[in-house]
């Protein structure tokens, strides 16, 4: 995409900076980034603020990794909030509890790290950087616990810049510019999108795909949402992704089925857009189709396998002795092409699905983070398929278990009440029975 005005103009404040400062030095400046930061912070010009974010965002993408690990150790170390500062600050509110105080505890408590990030990101590519900044942080933090209270401070800022007032959705066709779309094939994490005639099939008459863009990063799609235009509840996945599935006409299907939803920047890690994404998905998609009466995903169920290999007793009315057998059996590489194999193993793989999504829970809530997810958008954890997804990451994962979540227009506000206020599970009576089967 062509830099904007805005950009434009930026960019030339911020060479005046770069003029203005070389002149007021004697010479051109060559500071590390974090002398850069340091001089950053107690600039006050507007250009030679804007021309030192501009060299500190440079500096920073050409550092190498062990470089960038300094770095983020210095905002750790040097640009954390002073404890002697927050002592007297606290001791000064407490003595005399005025507005002018408070606003006083208030700034000293605000690591200046948070105000340097605020200075990087006037610069151009600035919101990029930071992101960047971040996602090279979380990567780290296994490693290098002591720098969470770094991500804490740059998830606290991204998550009010990104706001989703300030997010716009877009659907994506094959109109959209190829800078996009190559995005979209390089981010799916559901359904591995293989090459442009595959990316040609998912943008068909009869599909949909939509994403939320922040306009600091117009190329950059943040999360997407993949929706296939069928008749009645889909099972399975693999017929959606065919190339050679016949074409629908959009005016004569009745449900509209997210098939895949891709969180694309990893330096924006914890920060929500899914849930205002599907409800303003399913709004567009009723205005556009008025014929389309459901609403519903076909979820994987990335945890199920995960937990079904760590149980040592019995779950869901299956014994430890036939969950052992179920275990066996599933490492058999063409287990999924026997038909004796996968009758013995259907019912109960879909009674431990169903106590999973249903009854194993950490802190209050399901374990599955799809689950989560939907339950927490409102959903109604609708049905179980048995051998909705036969690629091998959906047989590692889940057994080739998918789950339909449904969403009804009516009901979406209270089920998201029942799941926040009381944890509850809302689930078809298919799932319950099934459940309950287990449970005898």
């Amino acid at each position: 995409m062509a830099p904007t005005f805005v950009s434009q103009l930026f960019n030339s404040i911020a060479d005046t900076g770069r003029e203005l400062l070389d002149l007021g030095s004697g010479k051109s400046r060559n500071h590390s980034i974090q002398g850069l930061c340091h001089d950053l912070l107690t600039q006050k010009g507007e250009a030679s603020g804007m021309a030192l974010a501009r060299e500190t965002v440079e500096t920073w993408n050409g550092l190498s990794d062990e470089e960038k690990l300094e770095f983020l150790v210095f905002l750790d170390e040097e640009m954390a909030p002073s404890k002697d500062q927050i002592d007297a600050a606290v001791a000064n509110y407490l003595d005399r509890p005025t507005p002018e105080t408070y606003q006083k505890l208030s700034s000293t408590i605000e690591a200046p790290r948070q105000e340097l990030m605020r200075r990087i990101n006037f610069a151009p590519g600035g919101t990029a950087a930071i992101v960047a900044m971040r996602k090279f942080l979380v990567g780290q933090l296994r490693e290098h616990p002591h720098l969470r209270f770094v991500d804490n401070d740059l998830k606290h800022l991204l998550s009010s810049w990104f706001n989703r007032g300030f997010l716009t959705l877009e659907r994506i066709d094959w109109r959209t510019p190829a800078v996009v779309l190559e995005k979209l094939i390089e981010y799916e994490a559901v359904h591995e999108i293989d090459g442009w005639e595959d990316l040609r099939r998912r943008l068909d008459e009869d599909r949909r795909c939509f994403a939320f863009f922040h306009p600091a990063l117009p190329d950059e799609p943040l999360i997407f949402v993949e929706v296939a235009l069928v008749k009645g509840l889909a099972d399975a996945v693999q017929p959606l992704l065919s190339r050679e599935t016949e074409r629908g006409e959009p005016r004569k299907t009745d449900t509209a089925i997210f098939y895949s939803i891709s969180n694309c920047q990893d330096g924006l890690k914890g920060i929500t857009f899914g849930n205002f994404l599907i409800k303003q998905v399913v709004a567009e998609l009723s205005t556009e189709l008025p014929n389309l009466k459901h609403f519903s995903t076909l979820s994987p169920v990335p945890g199920f396998m995960k937990w079904l290999k760590s149980l040592k007793t019995r779950a869901g009315g299956v014994t430890l002795k036939q969950i052992n057998s179920i275990k066996t059996l599933l490492l058999q590489d063409d287990w999924v092409d026997n038909p004796s194999i996968v009758e013995e193993l259907k019912e109960p793989l879909e009674r431990l699905c169903a106590h999973y999504l249903l009854n194993e829970k950490s802190r209050d809530r399901p374990l599955d983070p799809v689950s989560r997810f939907h339950l927490g958008n409102g959903a109604r954890l609708e049905r179980i398929n048995w051998l909705g997804d036969r690629s091998p990451n959906g047989l590692a994962q889940s057994a080739g278990l998918l789950v339909n979540y449904y969403y009804s227009l009516k009901d979406i506000e209270r089920n998201h009440e029942a799941y926040a206020n009381e944890r509850k599970v809302v689930a078809s009576s298919a799932i319950q029975t099934l459940a309950k089967a287990g449970r005898k």
